[in-house]
């Protein structure tokens, strides 16, 4: 029994690496999103010149306008990448959704599915089978109610049934704990505070490179630069917090 116990603490391990290497895929897509709607900004303010008017009323205005618009950007970006996150996770992972069961195996999963969704009180999420000779499972979805939980053949090759419900419980238990949305809510946080650094830090540098120029108060291109180079910086550092919050939930899913 230790040593079954110790192949399935290693399977779990396993596990755990490779959801950690979704989180990232998401975080990177939440990092891609960010820098292009930063561009896309960046863009449509020196077309329409929003900041320099703004500035001629003031310093304070122009901050107010990018602390409003880090918001809704922030948030927006974050909700986005959620909202792709299910989509991303079937095609990356080549899950075949089982809409009605066809052989013993899937119907055993289904079942098992419905009774922990039912226990955990959410509605049944969709569930499939990937391909893969590695034990491997996630869950996802932007709502409880529209989750996808899948497994891998390998790991329903080579666990025990006791063990395959133990990991299907793991990931019931993120749905019905709502990790995905408070994770979507950290990042837009996140994502607030990294797009109105960005935008702080790049008005601080313009401002020391256009000392002494006649068109001082307006913004140029350091300001530009400054704040996509600082969006990809310290979007790459508030990554690192939403890992980290991520691996603390595995453990609370653990115990659900």
């Amino acid at each position: 029994m230790s040593i079954r116990n110790n192949v399935f603490g290693k399977h779990h391990q396993k596990i755990i690496e490779e959801k950690m290497n979704r989180v990232l895929l998401l975080i990177a897509t939440n990092l891609a999103v960010i820098v292009v709607l930063g561009v896309v900004w960046n863009i449509l303010d020196a077309m329409f010149g929003i900041s320099q008017s703004l500035l001629s009323m003031g310093v304070p205005a122009h901050f107010g306008y990018v602390a409003l618009m880090a918001l809704v950007l922030g948030f927006g970006g974050a909700f986005i990448s959620l909202w792709l996150s299910k989509g991303m996770a079937k095609r990356s992972m080549g899950v075949q959704v089982i809409d009605k069961p066809t052989t013993e195996q899937e119907r055993w999963l289904i079942n098992i599915v419905k009774k922990q969704a039912d226990t955990a009180g959410i509605q049944m999420p969709e569930v499939g089978i990937f391909y893969s000779n590695e034990p491997n499972a996630f869950a996802t979805g932007a709502r409880k109610d529209h989750a996808l939980v899948a497994v891998s053949q390998g790991l329903l090759d080579t666990m025990t049934p006791d063990e395959i419900e133990a990991v299907l419980g793991h990931e019931i238990s993120h749905v019905a704990n709502g990790d995905m949305v408070t994770q979507t809510l950290l990042q837009g946080v996140l994502n607030t505070f990294v797009i109105f650094i960005a935008r702080v830090v790049g008005y601080l540098v313009d401002t020391f490179l256009s000392r002494g120029e006649e068109n001082e108060g307006g913004l140029g291109i350091g300001y530009f630069v400054t704040s996509i180079v600082m969006d990809i910086f310290l979007g790459f550092l508030a990554s690192l917090i939403v890992m980290r919050f991520s691996r603390s939930r595995e453990f609370h899913a653990d115990m659900g």
